[in-house]
């Protein structure tokens, strides 16, 4: 294996990672996920399934025509619309891709294609052909790879290469396969696909039974120079194979494997908890290299090491993640402007200049009701007001009245088009009341999914960041609202989802 032999990064959180149920993104926030991974150095993002909606055709076009490194792929089955449709949301991309699948695995082509193996050899063969006369740049994937007959399969990606496929991706679809069996079908598929050293064999891996990330990586070993894979491997069902998994492998452990990625690591963590914004998915606090405990100690065994040497329990570095230090100060009340733009910026965090007064009167607030302000208290006071920007509703005002024998009352302001509208309600709980109010007043009716509450930072006056899902009209939207106050940050993860609904 050659020393630094790179391995792409093909990321389909947009897609695939989408397609987690409850995962669904707008527009806007497919867009700054797809800038987040330009700047991580994703060298293919997957935008969408173009045929399935406007919705998702307009979104992958949006994303082909901001992205200038990254190359732009759209997904199509074999099917001339699906390609069309594909083909038409990428072409103003700098570098497009058409991404073509069909299942090859005895199960599908007998219970959901009821074809014979010469017809779908043909069907796609067809696909690529047509969709090579578009693009130049085609990935073809015989789904359920790691379940289909290996002489049928080599029979296939022999066939969509000679077709013009530059690209065959390997799935292993419902996460079947082990580490073993995996890399040893990519050794037989070099082994007995005569022209597949004009093609990039890539692995597509689902997590089911827990092996996405060990699949690929075996798969790696055994000369696969893509990998398909998600941040926070969020994805169908268990999820893909976890991108930070796979690159920070990779690069701790390049005297085993031999090879490198584009990715600029310090760049993670950042887009991790974007994209766990976006779909509303908490990352979880021992998940390897995005976690909260991923590079915490407890033990005292393990405390001394790592005062006396780091490298004694710790492999990487939080720094190499771009993990902000933990508990360190960075600002308080007397902090000035540039001094707070200063801090944004070493944090990577762009602030357009009108959101600039808004999150520094937000930080100035936050400053005298703590007495100590973190990065992560800056990060969740920048993304918060990032989400109200240009919004229909604004929170003025709110007084809660709650005890243990006394019936949870609220009053509520809201602001829009510079007119207040004001509204008492009573509920169940003081947060209940507080919806029931702003349903009143907007005159939304919202249907709440999910809500959950997280500490942004330790100790008892920590910013509360609040995460709702809620359905409007039918369709699912996420809402983040933060504050000291947590009846405060519901209301305002509330509202955030129904200006979302109404845009």
């Amino acid at each position: 294996m050659a020393k630094d032999d790179k391995v792409l990064i093909f990321d389909t959180t947009l897609r695939d990672g989408e397609q987690a149920p409850g995962a669904s993104m707008n527009s806007k926030e497919k867009l700054e996920i797809a800038l987040a991974l330009e700047r991580l150095g994703v060298d293919i993002i997957e935008a969408g399934f173009p045929v399935v909606s406007k919705g998702d055709f307009d979104s992958v076009k949006n994303v082909a025509k901001h992205i200038k490194s990254s190359m732009i792929c759209g997904l199509a089955r074999s099917l001339k619309k699906d390609i069309d449709a594909a083909a038409d949301a990428v072409k103003g991309a700098k570098r497009p891709r058409i991404h073509v699948f069909l299942a090859t695995s005895k199960i599908h082509l007998e219970h959901k294609f009821k074809k014979k193996p010469e017809e779908i050899l043909q069907i796609a063969v067809d696909a690529v052909k047509y969709a090579r006369g578009k693009i130049d740049n085609i990935e073809f994937s015989p789904e359920d790879a790691s379940r289909s007959e290996k002489s049928f399969l080599y029979k296939v990606l022999e066939a969509v290469i000679k077709a013009g496929a530059t690209t065959v991706n390997i799935p292993d679809t419902v996460g079947y396969a082990t580490p073993l069996e995996y890399g040893q079908l990519i050794v037989d598929i070099k082994n007995n696909v005569p022209n597949i050293s004009k093609a990039i064999i890539s692995t597509h891996c689902h997590d089911d039974l827990g092996l996405a990330v060990a699949n690929s990586l075996a798969a790696v070993r055994n000369g696969a120079r893509q990998v398909e894979c998600t941040i926070n491997g969020i994805g169908e069902r268990a999820g893909n194979a976890s991108m930070e998994e796979i690159v920070m492998a990779l690069k701790t452990r390049s005297d085993f494997f031999g090879c490198s990625t584009g990715i600029v690591t310090k760049e993670i963590y950042r887009t991790s908890k974007m994209v766990s914004k976006a779909t509303g998915f908490v990352v979880p606090p021992n998940k390897a290299i995005v976690g909260a405990n991923a590079f915490r100690h407890e033990s005292g065994i393990h405390q001394d090491g790592i005062l006396k040497e780091r490298t004694t329990y710790e492999i990487m570095s939080p720094e190499d993640v771009g993990v902000p230090a933990h508990g360190g100060l960075v600002l308080g009340k007397h902090s000035g402007r540039h001094a707070f733009k200063d801090r944004l910026k070493a944090l990577g965090i762009d602030v357009f200049d009108a959101q600039i007064d808004i999150a520094f009167e937000r930080f100035k607030n936050l400053a005298d009701k703590k007495k100590q302000v973190f990065d992560e208290d800056l990060v969740a006071i920048v993304s918060d007001e990032s989400k109200a920007f240009h919004q229909t509703w604004i929170l003025k005002e709110l007084l809660v009245t709650s005890g243990t024998n006394v019936a949870p009352q609220v009053k509520i302001v809201l602001e829009s088009k510079d007119k207040s509208f004001s509204k008492e309600s009573s509920g169940d709980g003081p947060v209940d009341a507080c919806y029931k109010a702003i349903e009143a007043v907007t005159k939304c009716k919202a249907k709440l999914l999910e809500y959950g509450i997280q500490s942004v930072t330790q100790g008892k006056d920590a910013l509360g960041e609040v995460t709702v899902k809620v359905s409007v009209d039918g369709k699912n939207v996420i809402g983040h609202g933060a504050s000291t106050d947590i009846i405060e940050a519901s209301a305002k993860a509330y509202l955030n989802a129904i200006n979302k609904a109404i845009v």
